[in-house]
């Protein structure tokens, strides 16, 4: 991928070559500070973690990324009803009904066709044992560039700035609270928990099990301690300390904060339309969302789950372009009843044009069966929306369990 020469890029509110945009650097740190949420942080006595040989609290640190805030006007806050639960904003969104929920698992057929051959299955979606299995030695060695590896689902691995995190880790056989019953992986894991390199931060897109595993917390908690830092939506700080996690941070739409010692990498939770659910009684006491990862040399967006809406518009807007995106392909049919909470390829497309990604990786897909559509149609689907829009199979592509693409060189690790 071709750079621009010069350091980091200038951020939305930096001054141009006439000053057009010049804005008082000590009124904006101050407005900046506001947006960095209270912050819990608790060690375990005796473990020294990063946090304690850097800054003592995030709201400290600065960042090399500026946001012009006078742009907050121009996007959409997270809004509560009457009830205390949270709702989408967007004129596109049609709650989930009882009475759909039913029609849709009693009448509508299944397309999945998923095979009972493994031989099939590993023609059609491989798994690959990920690169740092056997050369841990090259993890984080990326230069100013971005390299990811997909773990199944909506799981991704990111190496970038100096950092490496995860997407949305799921480890679990089963999307669901108990493990004898719910969608069952039809493809492994590419890879255990023990087998991952250091991990620096997990973002979390909202508390759906296929999203938020409560046995994979455990595990990436039992492994990395407090060391591990959780950038999760409002309303989720209280079930992350219930399983031991220290160090988490819990934000609301457009919030940021960063990990202890990377200052100059911003995390900033984001919009989308979608809902959150753990229990009979829990619907919507969490927000959802997605999230921008913002650094000196690059930009990558991670969408989590989510329907088609016009907060793609006002990411793209305010932190666009990204160098790479994250987005849903899969768990789309029948249309009536999904279309307002996952998007198919074509508005998955549609979304890579909005937040203006220069690259696109297809996820949550090719794993669990949570909707109706064929198997392996998402990504026959990816196709030929690219096809329609005009753009190349490297602008927006999908990658085996457990392979990586390194996005300047192109390079796979098999």
């Amino acid at each position: 991928m071709q750079r621009e020469s010069g350091g980091a890029p200038a951020s939305p509110g930096a001054a141009g070559a006439d000053g057009s945009m010049e804005v008082n650097t000590e009124e904006q740190v101050s407005n900046s500070r506001s947006h960095y949420p209270k912050e819990v942080v608790k060690k375990r006595p005796g473990n020294v973690s990063r946090e304690s040989r850097g800054s003592t609290s995030s709201r400290s640190s600065r960042k090399s990324f500026r946001l012009d805030y006078r742009l907050e006007e121009d996007v959409t806050k997270s809004k509560k009803g009457k009830d205390g639960r949270f709702i989408n904003p967007w004129p596109t969104w049609s709650a989930p009904a009882f009475s759909k929920v039913l029609k849709f698992a009693v009448m509508e057929k299944d397309h999945t066709n998923i095979p009972s051959s493994k031989l099939e299955l590993d023609e059609g979606l491989p798994i690959k044992e990920p690169y740092f299995v056997k050369h841990p030695e090259l993890v984080g060695d990326v230069g100013n560039e971005i390299r990811v590896t997909w773990l199944g689902h909506a799981s991704l691995m990111v190496e970038m700035e100096g950092l490496t995190f995860l997407t949305d880790p799921m480890f679990s056989q089963r999307a669901s609270p108990v493990q004898f019953f719910g969608p069952k992986r039809f493809r492994n894991p590419p890879c255990t928990v023990d087998q991952l390199p250091k991990i620096d931060a997990v973002v979390i897109s909202h508390n759906h099990y296929d999203h938020l595993d409560y046995h994979t917390v455990l595990s990436l908690n039992e492994r990395f301690g407090s060391d591990l830092r959780w950038f999760v939506p409002l309303g989720l700080l209280g079930w992350m300390q219930n399983c031991g996690c220290e160090n988490v941070i819990e934000l609301d739409w457009w919030e940021e904060n960063c990990v202890p010692g990377h200052d100059e990498v911003t995390f900033v939770f984001t919009p989308v339309q979608h809902w959150s659910k753990r229990t009979v009684t829990d619907d919507n006491k969490a927000l959802w969302g997605s999230w921008c990862v913002l650094g000196p040399w690059n930009r990558f967006f991670f969408a989590g789950d989510t329907g088609y809406c016009v907060a793609f518009e006002q990411i793209g807007k305010r932190y666009g372009p990204f160098d790479l995106a994250a987005i849903p392909i899969g768990a789309y049919e029948p249309r009536w009843f999904m279309k307002y909470h996952h998007v198919n390829p074509e508005e998955a497309v549609r979304i890579h044009i909005d937040v203006q990604a220069k690259r696109s990786v297809g996820i949550h897909w090719g794993t669990f069966a949570l909707a109706n559509e064929y198997y392996l149609e998402p990504r026959r689907k990816l196709e030929e929306a690219r096809e329609r829009y005009g753009l190349k199979s490297e602008d927006f592509f999908v990658l085996n369990h457990g392979e990586s693409t390194h996005l300047s060189e192109n390079k796979d690790f098999q």
